[in-house]
């Protein structure tokens, strides 16, 4: 694994730039998206906040899975004293760079979603108002349609970012393998492998593959009018079953029912779940509100 790119003196982070990579693709794709559905929004803007704050909630989802190591960390990032501050800064910087959960990014991620997509103007043939009634209590249409569009961006985009866990050897990868496509972790692996030179499942990969199906069928879909919601809830579904199938072949610890799932697994069924609501609600509101796809010559 390579958790650095190295060009001179300067050493840049791979999770980083691929994070930044799976942001550009992201947005790429949402603007895409925005112009076929004749959609009045930056992708860029509303693809930078998502960032920020999916990034700031996997941190917060990750640590708060462990109370006891989080006060540790915090006392550590305190010690110098606020006599010395860069030193404080330093510790935070640090400590914030690893360990980071995915659902909790996608949860973040999904409030600054809906908070954008209130103000958002669809302005296609067919289009209501965003006041109207959404297909979800207590939130309008432009929210949850935002939801939607937003969905194929968000496969393409988390599939990007997993190779970046991967190449900087963060933890994310699978169990010990004999499998031809093993892989060996960089020496220096935030988690590394039992015994060091052990070949290992390549989950990220795994997970990439699966995300670029699950981008290609959403922008598929999304090409024929659906009951609004109905994108946002399959993803979830799918999203859901994907994460929850390979987390069978990572190291993460078995928490829950009798040591045979991990913290990953019972949060993706909970996605399934809360998807295959939204999908039921959304169906069954859909004679309400059926936006009309604006045609891209593009696309």
């Amino acid at each position: 694994m390579y958790p650095y790119l190295n060009i001179g003196p300067v050493h840049l982070g791979m999770f980083g730039l691929l994070l930044w990579l799976a942001a550009v693709a992201g947005t790429i794709v949402l603007h895409k998206n925005f112009v076929r559905n004749g959609v009045d929004a930056d992708a860029l803007n509303v693809v930078a906040l998502v960032v920020v704050a999916g990034v700031i909630g996997a941190k917060m989802w990750h640590e708060l899975q462990n109370l006891h190591e989080l006060k540790l960390a915090l006392h550590y990032i305190a010690s110098p004293g606020w006599h010395h501050p860069l030193n404080v800064v330093l510790g935070f910087l640090q400590w914030f760079r690893d360990g980071f959960a995915w659902f909790g990014g996608m949860f973040a991620g999904i409030a600054v979603l809906i908070m954008q997509g209130e103000g958002a103007r669809f302005k296609g043939p067919g289009w209501k108002s965003i006041e109207d009634p959404g297909p979800i209590p207590g939130a309008r249409v432009g929210a949850i349609r935002m939801l939607d569009l937003a969905a194929p961006a968000a496969a393409i985009g988390y599939g990007i970012g997993r190779l970046g866990c991967l190449l900087s050897g963060d933890g994310d990868y699978g169990i010990n393998t004999t499998l031809p496509w093993g892989v060996h972790m960089a020496k220096d692996a935030l988690v590394p492998p039992t015994p060091p030179n052990a070949l290992v499942q390549p989950t990220p990969i795994y997970e990439l593959l699966f995300s670029l199906v699950l981008f290609w069928l959403l922008w598929q879909l999304a090409k024929r009018p659906k009951p609004v919601g109905w994108l946002t809830g399959l993803y979830l579904v799918l999203a859901g079953i994907g994460r929850f199938l390979v987390e069978f072949v990572r190291i993460n610890p078995k928490l829950y029912f009798h040591n045979t799932m991990s913290n990953a697994q019972v949060a993706a069924i909970a996605s399934a779940i809360a998807g295959l609501v939204v999908m039921g609600i959304a169906q069954a509101r859909h004679a309400a509100w059926t936006p009309e796809l604006v045609a891209d010559p593009h696309t």
